[in-house]
């Protein structure tokens, strides 16, 4: 058991340290995004200037405010022991085990079985789970499903992917402003200066537009493949049932249902990719690990 908790916690090490090490290079893919609008306009130092600050201002408001706005955005109604008893005590057993406060519970009215957590800290997070997953999955499955939600929570993972969201997206809509700079034509002082300047600055433009909204998801990919490599293993280690969770993402792979809400925003957020098109697949830019691989991890955490 020493060993095991041992793997738990090096794992939480390395994801810790990979995710800061990731986050940084967003925020230098933000700068350059900037100043290289910036040199386009006329001042490059303003435009990486500017580029920072617009990804702090939507980070703030993430911060404050971006877990309620996706739970209202999903339509994610609190739920009552009375209405749903089995997921409201799995859901307390599970954050007893975690050492966590019990999350607030949330229901979406969804065919689709899948669920995701929010919240950047323990006592203000959320877990929302759809009907689907309630209606298709066994006690233990759920259970399973649930402690990996919780696990986001724990390692403080259910704020971090909300704040990666809002990054990645800052820079989508600075490099679709590139394209309209090329494609207009931006007014710069460097225009009238000697030499290549205003080849450069073209150089600069496309390699934006071409390479910003890549790197972006490819950093995205790394980061929540990472967390959900971690999350299963919390999973694990809070029921001990490898089992249980390797059968509940085989049903929620398979499942052929398609969650109506969800987009490329949020995809990273839940358990399973809802926007998956070959199942248990995933190339580079996947949102999630591939599921064997998944489930190869799961089972290998206790042997």
């Amino acid at each position: 058991m020493t060993k095991t908790r041992a793997t738990f916690v090096e794992l939480q090490r390395q994801n810790r340290r990979r995710a800061f090490l990731l986050g940084f290079v967003l925020f230098l893919v933000l700068g350059g995004a900037g100043a290289a609008l910036g040199s386009a306009w006329g001042s490059w130092p303003l435009g990486a200037l500017a580029g920072v600050a617009i990804a702090l201002v939507q980070f703030l408001v993430a911060r404050s405010a971006g877990d309620r706005i996706l739970l209202a955005v999903a339509k994610a109604e609190p739920v009552r022991r009375l209405d749903r008893p089995q997921l409201v005590n799995v859901v307390e057993e599970v954050a007893i085990a975690a050492g966590v406060p019990c999350p607030e519970i949330r229901l979406i009215e969804d065919e689709s079985p899948n669920a995701f957590a929010v919240g950047f800290r323990p006592d203000r997070a959320a877990v929302a789970v759809t009907t689907g997953l309630l209606e298709k999955l066994k006690r233990d499955e759920l259970q399973a499903v649930v402690a990996h939600e919780i696990g986001h929570i724990r390692n403080g993972d259910s704020g971090y992917m909300v704040l990666m969201a809002v990054m990645v997206g800052t820079i989508v809509i600075l490099a679709d402003l590139a394209w309209h700079t090329l494609r207009w034509g931006g007014r710069s002082r460097s225009r009238s200066s000697k030499g290549g300047g205003p080849a450069l600055i073209l150089v600069a433009l496309l390699l934006l537009a071409l390479l910003a909204p890549l790197i972006s998801r490819i950093l995205q990919a790394a980061v929540s493949r990472e967390r959900e490599y971690l999350a299963d293993a919390t999973s694990v280690e809070l029921t001990r049932n490898p089992s249980a969770l390797a059968s509940a993402l085989r049903a929620l792979t398979k499942d052929p249902a398609r969650l109506k809400f969800a987009n490329r925003g949020v995809q990273h957020l839940f358990i399973v990719n809802p926007l998956r098109k070959r199942r248990g697949g995933g190339g580079a830019l996947a949102s999630h690990p591939p599921l064997e691989k998944r489930i190869r991890r799961i089972e290998g955490l206790l042997a």
